[in-house]
């Protein structure tokens, strides 16, 4: 690999690069980011391969193996470039034949996509719903890209903007460049990043300033960070160089989770190679620019994805919150100016850079502007990464993107922020995305989950087990955080359990507004909200608890118990054969029987129970504790 010295050479490489490849070979595209490995993407590449040189199409077809493209329900895929041919949930078999359809210029029609509602195969990835309606720019680039083969981004226009801005040689002007596009943090705050980059440029230069790229994504069913840090880690990296060249930091740290070792094992891989063309280091491209980055591996703790917290921990201490100020703009990592901004602020960077700040903020809505990445999880048909613009309804994301409910029961809330978010209402879905929205509706933005719930979901046990998640997660260093969300969680589970009383509602409502008011932290400050916006919209479902000791979503079970209906049983034995505890039985087309006594209540009979058969009833009798 040969080490570049000049803006010059850099530009001179990307144009042989793309000199050198011939656009009219077809390429296939595999994605194998953690989702697709795990469903078997690892045996396509295999597979691909063999067929590949068995059949000696080395010269006529190309493979990549790039990280997620964001469509996990559709795993393990491929889409075949250039016509944008998309093959969902592929085995080996159906690998084979998609090498040979490609290597005679084919389509394996009986492979495409399929949409559910008209049955219609459908051949184009930018034609299926999933993909049609988003705004897709930093989720794109992990199509084109190989994330081990540096060579790849710089095809794509890769380190362009890290060249735009040296040749420009005024730092300054990248900072008003990125105020002017309106970015804001993407790691919940929503703090204008380039006011952020402003402060840290202005301290005095007597002490190294620091960045870091926050990827201490700990949200449950949240993997947008992960993603991008397993499919483009360039696009990260370039965006720390022109933060480093903007503010004049000499050091950049990394922050992300042992959890994700392919990010990881991606991340040192591309750092490498950044130092090998001198890209990273000292004198890069021939300049007297000097930065470099490494890597610092968390525990996993959740509250170490608060600053302060995460700056303890890169410093080798226990990963605790500090009080503010001062703020780490001033006194960070080691008594450093340090600015810290999470995986996908850092990857809008080069996007602005080389697109222009008006381009950047004509995307989204006025104090919102740019896409935001969702992982869209839960009880929806099409589960992935879902890039929109900032401003888009959330019954856009759910129901065009998403497309709808996964079963027959309708859609009842939806979680946005993760354990710290709040839920909102179906009936609300007509809500913008945005920060203040949000806010306004009792939510938060985090770091982009967002996870759909139906109406077989209990809004009190969802309070419940996000209060179990915060109180274990909590650090204990403030004591209203430490016995407050404990408090808060053994009132929830008193509810659920069927020992709640009604006065206990205005006290748990009053201990969540005391919590949020008077914890240290960003993760005490807002783990009220899970209770307080189940409380405002689904008050009822409380007092169903409460007042006649029975879940309506049929989920506490303590609280109920279920039943055959034998009028509407056909004997089709479908719940025979999914119990998983033997309770149901009786021959075929005759009602069947649940001995209460084996049933376990995992509720997998009425889900699978076409004809409503399977009733939930109220237990009389409520165990104490």
């Amino acid at each position: 690999m040969e080490r570049l010295n000049s803006i010059e050479q850099l530009r001179a490489l990307a144009a042989r690069i793309t000199a050198d490849r011939d656009p009219q070979i077809p390429v296939i595209v595999i994605s194998a980011g953690t989702c697709g490995q795990a469903s078997g993407a690892n045996d396509l590449i295999r597979i691909a391969k063999r067929e590949i040189l068995a059949n000696g199409l080395a010269d006529r077809i190309a493979l990549r193996v790039t990280g997620c493209h964001g469509f996990c329900q559709a795993e393990p895929s491929a889409v075949i470039e250039p016509d944008g041919t998309f093959y969902p949930k592929l085995g080996i078999k159906e690998m084979a034949r998609v090498v040979h359809a490609v290597g005679h210029g084919e389509v394996a029609q009986d492979l495409l996509w399929r949409d559910p509602g008209t049955r219609r195969r459908v051949q184009k990835q930018s034609d299926i719903p999933f993909f049609r309606a988003q705004t897709r720019t930093i989720l794109a680039s992990n199509q084109k890209v190989d994330p081990i083969r540096i060579y790849t981004y710089i095809e794509n226009g890769g380190y362009s903007a890290l060249a735009k801005v040296l040749w420009s040689g005024d730092p300054s002007r990248v900072v008003e460049e990125v105020k002017a596009s309106g970015l804001r943090g993407r790691g919940g705050a929503g703090f204008p990043t380039g006011r952020k980059w402003e402060l840290l440029a202005n301290q005095p230069n007597g002490r190294p300033k620091c960045l870091v790229c926050n990827g201490d994504e700990g949200d449950p069913g949240a993997y947008m960070d992960r993603s991008v840090l397993e499919g483009n880690p360039h696009s990260v990296i370039e965006g720390m160089l022109i933060g480093a060249y903007a503010t004049g930091a000499a050091e950049g740290v990394v922050y992300v989770r042992t959890e994700y070792p392919l990010a990881i094992k991606h991340l040192i891989i591309a750092l490498r190679q950044a130092r090998e063309i001198g890209l990273l280091g000292s004198g890069i491209l021939g300049t007297g620019f000097h930065f470099d980055i490494r890597i610092v591996k968390g525990a996993g703790a959740f509250v170490c994805g608060e600053e302060t917290a995460l700056m303890r921990s890169v410093e080798g201490e226990r990963g605790e919150p500090r009080p503010r100020p001062p703020y780490p703009v001033e006194k960070g990592i080691e008594g450093r100016p340090t600015v810290i901004n999470n995986v996908e602020t850092w990857a809008n960077i080069p996007l602005i850079v080389s697109g222009g700040a008006a381009a950047f903020a004509r995307t989204g809505a006025p104090g919102n502007t740019g896409t935001k990445i969702f992982s869209l999880v839960g009880k929806v048909k099409n589960t992935g990464l879902v890039e929109v613009p900032m401003g888009v309804t959330i019954g856009e994301i759910v129901n065009e993107i998403g497309g709808g409910p996964s079963g027959r029961s309708e859609i009842k809330a939806v979680q946005t922020g993760g354990p710290s978010g709040g839920c909102i209402p179906a009936s609300m879905f007509d809500l913008p995305i945005d920060y203040e929205s949000l806010a306004a509706a009792g939510s938060i933005m985090g770091s982009g989950g967002m996870i759909v719930m139906d109406q077989s979901t209990c809004m009190v046990d969802v309070a419940r087990y996000f209060m179990n998640f915060l109180k274990d997660e909590s650090c204990g260093k403030c004591f209203t955080c430490r016995k407050g969300t404990q408090r808060m969680w053994e009132i929830l589970d008193d509810i659920a359990s069927g020992r709640g009383e009604p006065e206990q509602l205005d006290l748990l409502e009053e201990l969540a507004a005391v919590v949020k008011d008077t914890a240290m932290c960003g993760l005490g400050q807002t783990a009220a909200t899970p209770v307080l916006s189940t409380l405002r919209y689904f008050r009822e479902e409380y007092r169903t608890h409460i007042e006649r000791k029975y879940c309506p979503a049929t989920v506490c079970r303590s609280l109920f118990q279920y039943r055959v209906i034998a009028e509407k049983c056909t004997g089709c034995a479908l719940c025979v054969r999914v119990c998983p505890s033997g309770a149901i039985t009786g021959p075929r087309k005759e009602p069947h029987n649940l001995d209460q006594s084996k049933c376990i209540k995992c509720r997998a009979c009425a889900d699978v129970c076409k004809f409503d058969a399977i009733a939930g009833d109220a237990i009389v009798a409520v165990p104490s504790r």
